[in-house]
């Protein structure tokens, strides 16, 4: 991409002032810090129902950024330029499909409900050698996604390929004018984002629409409605239906799903005229970032499916955020197929890894080893992913956030597995993404300007400490909220700065608590006076704190008639300054307390009211929690408090929300029994047939209630249901497999998962609890893996 910013102007109908810069490439958030691949990147401000990045335009100028779209007047130096527009992701779709018809190459558009990004992956390990092509980054296929997406390419690629995801009516049109391709690929069809569409066929109408210029169609008739549909429709264009093509034998590719994605990719390249792929296996890297604990006290970032240039950027952007107080290093391989001479490719290379503060580079392959000099920080070279297995050197990886990014001939996997911290085999895997949209969903909820405290006590309610905790700063979020001062200091510690709420606040920690520059709640005169002294003890004045108030609930707080005295104590304590005044709707989720809950609003609204009157400087307000955020507006005053909702749970079930925790452990050992046979302590299970059982090592030492023996609750093996038989051991437990084709030891087996069936809500009912305890009941021995498109 090379515009002037007169040019984008003219091409979206916006106005242009200032400088007229040169723009080629685009950055849409201000935290980027090396998103922009070559010079010259144009920031874009936008106003949402609750940001407004235009504030950051001051900061993007002093980072050098002179070009900028936005949607009002900013003030900034005279040598920068704008592009004002009325909104600027029109803006930006409309410069992208601008710059889509300059393209001469072939593109194509892949839609459907799952595994776009799986086949768009298989589909470039299939391309002919040599062949310079793109494919979106991740999962770019949103409404701003896709043209960021399409800005992004070079313009000299000979195939290009873009995901195009929708949530509601009218969308695909917008993204058929930006992408226009020639080769339409239709994945899976499903019940993904399913709330917006009056059913199944209105939604394949809709991704029928991105098909509707394109010349080679490709499908697979298996998913109904979809496939008859587009048969019909584009009989015409005679689309290939993958279920034409020969299946891959179950012994290679034992999932259904992926053998039907393995006849879609054979399907398109016979659609191209490329060589039959000879399919080994399916795809066994995962498709998405992988973040978890690495050995010497390492944060191993795993990226590993893919390399190119755009992938490499938005890595290394991941990589600065994560990293925080931690020194970085990145093991990179050498790229193929960029298009670009090797000086031009590492030459770039080298200045992304300089702009991402990486000091430490492990390099693999000859092509890195011969252009060494460009890289201005500590490196090592070796040959082959094995040789830098046995030989890596321990400085590059303690106490380090490191990043692996290799192309998949280099079998980075095996590097991950030697640099992880070897532990349990059963893991919880927490999808940050999910989490991401559960926030923007009840942030949708809120007034302009209300601010938001999310709560990351009992370690993030079991999901981990640290990396929710980095996911919520990144994403602006005003304050945390802990339980006990040991979980902020370890906030702290690991690089989180903003500000920490203390709900548990006891005067044993007050010093530790000030010193780590953590917020105590207040809920007693005893509190106050004792916190006010811890103050003064450490020299310090005007300390934030956050008073309690009980309107209800009759755990913690100053009572109705305390509030006078609690006034006049504030007053004769300028040691402290109240940030925030609160309390807490314990029946917000209960329809049939509503009454309660209005009376309980109204409550705090007198009391809360009398104590920021009482003081000289304005003060925060807040009393809704989840439930309270949907169920009532009237409670948002000044922030509102985001707990479980944030994970996935509503105070009902919510299909807009997504539950973010899978728990995840594998097959280690299988039996043939026979029947009048039986399983576990006690003999509890009593075998009726001949059984075949597998040992998972999960058991109630891990989390696994005991309560869900005995049948009560199914895993999935290879998606099948698999009953627990017998009581549930501390270690390990047995489920019956019998009748599930072809289970091996080595299978993953699924615990839980946002599965229907399979989900906490369910389990929840089975055990007569609520999804909180579930969630903070799984052991700290289980490993956390996090995972981020």
């Amino acid at each position: 991409m090379n515009y002037k910013l007169s040019e984008i102007a003219a091409v979206v109908g916006g106005k242009f002032t200032g400088c007229d810069a040169e723009v080629r490439s685009v950055v849409t958030d201000s935290r980027s810090l090396s998103c922009e691949l070559g010079c010259c990147p144009m920031f874009v401000a936008m106003r949402g129902a609750n940001h407004d990045s235009h504030g950051f335009v001051a900061q993007m100028s002093a980072r050098g950024v002179r070009a900028f779209l936005v949607e009002r007047d900013v003030e900034c130096p005279a040598d920068c330029g704008f592009v004002r527009v009325d909104n600027a992701i029109d803006a930006l779709q409309r410069l992208a499909a601008h710059y889509r018809a300059q393209f001469r190459g072939t593109v194509v558009g892949i839609t459907g409900s799952n595994g776009k990004t799986v086949i768009k992956e298989w589909i470039a390990e299939e391309l002919p050698a040599g062949m310079k092509y793109y494919r979106s980054p991740k999962s770019y296929n949103s409404q701003l996604g896709v043209p960021l997406s399409v800005l992004m390419l070079e313009g000299d690629e000979e195939l290009a390929i873009f995901e195009a995801g929708i949530s509601k009516p009218g969308e695909m049109e917008r993204l058929e004018r930006i992408i226009r391709p020639d080769v339409v690929v239709f994945t899976s069809i499903g019940d993904a984002h399913q709330e917006n569409f009056l059913n199944l066929e209105q939604k394949c109408d809709e991704k029928m629409v991105l098909a509707r210029n394109a010349s080679k169609i490709v499908y697979h008739s298996y998913y109904e409605p979809l496939g008859g549909m587009v048969a019909a429709r584009f009989a015409d264009r005679k689309p290939f239906d993958a279920a034409a093509f020969p299946e891959v034998p179950e012994s290679v590719i034992g999932n259904a799903a992926s053998r039907r994605n393995a006849q879609i990719v054979e399907a398109f390249c016979a659609a191209m005229h490329y060589p039959a792929p000879s399919f080994a296996s399916a795809p066994t890297l995962p498709m998405r970032l992988e973040v978890k604990e690495g050995i010497n006290d390492s944060i191993l970032i795993n990226d590993a499916y893919n390399l190119d240039l755009n992938s490499l950027a938005l890595a290394l952007d991941y990589l600065h955020g994560v990293a925080l107080n931690r020194r970085r290093t990145l093991v990179l391989s050498d790229i193929s197929q960029s298009g670009l001479s090797d000086d031009e490719l590492y030459g770039r290379v080298a200045g992304m890894v300089a702009r991402a503060g990486v000091d430490f580079l492990i390099g693999i392959g000859p092509r890195l080893k011969r252009h060494a000099g460009l890289f201005g920080c500590d490196k090592e070279f070796y040959a082959s992913t094995d040789e830098c297995i046995a030989r890596i050197d321990r400085r590059a990886v303690a106490g380090r956030a490191i990043l692996l990014k290799g192309a998949r001939d280099f079998r980075f996997e095996k590097l991950a597995h030697a640099l992880a911290r070897r532990s349990h085999t059963t893991v919880l895997e927490v999808d940050l993404d999910a989490m991401t949209h559960n926030l923007n969903f009840f942030r949708s909820k809120l007034s302009f300007g209300t601010k938001l405290v999310a709560m990351v006590k009992a370690g993030s309610y079991g999901a981990g400490d640290f990396e929710v905790a980095q996911l919520l700063q990144h994403q602006g979020v005003d304050y945390l909220a802990v339980a006990f001062a040991d979980e902020g200091v370890l906030l702290r510690e690991r690089g989180i700065s903003m500000p920490v709420v203390v709900l548990n606040a006891d005067a044993d920690s007050f010093d530790q608590m000030i010193a780590n520059r953590l917020e105590p709640e207040i809920y007693s005169l005893h509190s106050l006076r004792a916190f006010a002294g811890a103050v003064v003890h450490a020299g310090e004045s005007r300390y934030p704190i956050h008073i309690k108030l009980d309107t209800g609930m009759h755990r913690l707080g100053f009572m109705d008639d305390e509030v006078g005295a609690l006034c006049k104590a504030l007053a004769e304590t300028p040691q402290v300054k109240v940030a925030s005044v609160f309390s807490h709707l314990n029946c917000a989720d209960m329809p049939e307390e509503d009454a309660y809950t209005r009376a309980q609003i109204a409550l705090f609204d007198r009391m809360s009211a009398r104590v920021a009157a009482s003081l000289p400087y304005p003060v925060i307000r807040h009393t809704a929690n989840s439930a309270a955020i949907e169920r009532f507006p009237e409670a948002q005053f000044d922030m509102c408090r985001l707990g479980l909702g944030l994970y996935g749970f509503g105070y009902r079930h919510n299909g807009m929300l997504r539950p973010v925790s899978t728990l995840r452990t594998r097959i280690v050992q299988v039996k043939h029994l026979p029947a009048g046979d039986a399983v576990g302590y006690g003999r509890a299970g009593k075998l009726t047939r001949e059984t075949t059982t597998a040992t998972i090592p999960i058991g109630y030492a891990d989390g696994l209630d005991r309560h869900l023996g005995c049948g009560r609750w199914s895993v999935l093996v290879a998606g099948s249901s698999a009953p627990i038989v017998g009581r549930i051991c501390m270690d390990s437990c047995m489920v019956d497999i019998t009748g599930i084709p072809g289970v091996k030891e080595g299978d993953e087996v699924v615990v839980f998962s946002p599965e229907p069936g399979n989900d906490l809500e369910t389990m929840a009912r089975v055990l007569d609890t609520i999804p909180y305890e579930i969630m903070t009941s799984v052991s700290g021995r289980v490993k956390r893996i996090y995972l981020k498109e």
